[in-house]
């Protein structure tokens, strides 16, 4: 196993966010066209935040969960990286987090079963801190 094997995960983080980013504005620009909002419309902060259906506002949403525990997975990756720990459990686990992250955009971009999207954000988020305390208690036992 080399070190850079933990990029694999790291990218499909980075290019699953750039997918909700491209559907969210799929989304919106479809929503503004169909309603004939004008442009100036658009101007004073918050306007369409009322008014956006579920369609519109849920990718939104997930754009904006993707800047949360995502932000940890970045971290923890470049610390095990520059540090020479990456393993196959770490590579592993990050893949975890990655495929529930995943189904977890896809369920709160499309149809957003509440309890189901739950789940498969606690799995995802299970597995970065199974990273964290794992980096930890390596640390702290040098």
């Amino acid at each position: 196993m080399t070190q850079n094997e933990v990029f694999g995960p790291f990218f499909a983080t980075v290019f699953l966010t750039l997918l909700v980013w491209v559907y969210m504005y799929i989304r919106r620009i479809g929503f503004i066209t169909s309603q004939k909002i004008r442009p100036q419309d658009l101007a004073a902060p918050g306007t369409l935040v009322h008014i956006w259906p579920p369609s519109v506002s849920n990718p939104s949403d997930n754009l904006k969960n993707l800047f949360e525990i995502p932000v940890l997975f970045y971290v923890l990756v470049l610390y095990l990286f520059i540090t020479k720990q990456v393993d196959a459990i770490y590579v592993n686990a990050a893949w975890v987090f990655v495929g529930f992250r995943a189904l977890h955009s896809i369920v709160h971009c499309t149809f957003n079963l509440i309890m189901l999207r739950f789940y498969l954000y606690l799995f995802a988020t299970l597995a970065v801190w199974f990273i964290a305390i794992r980096a930890a208690f390596i640390y702290f036992s040098v």
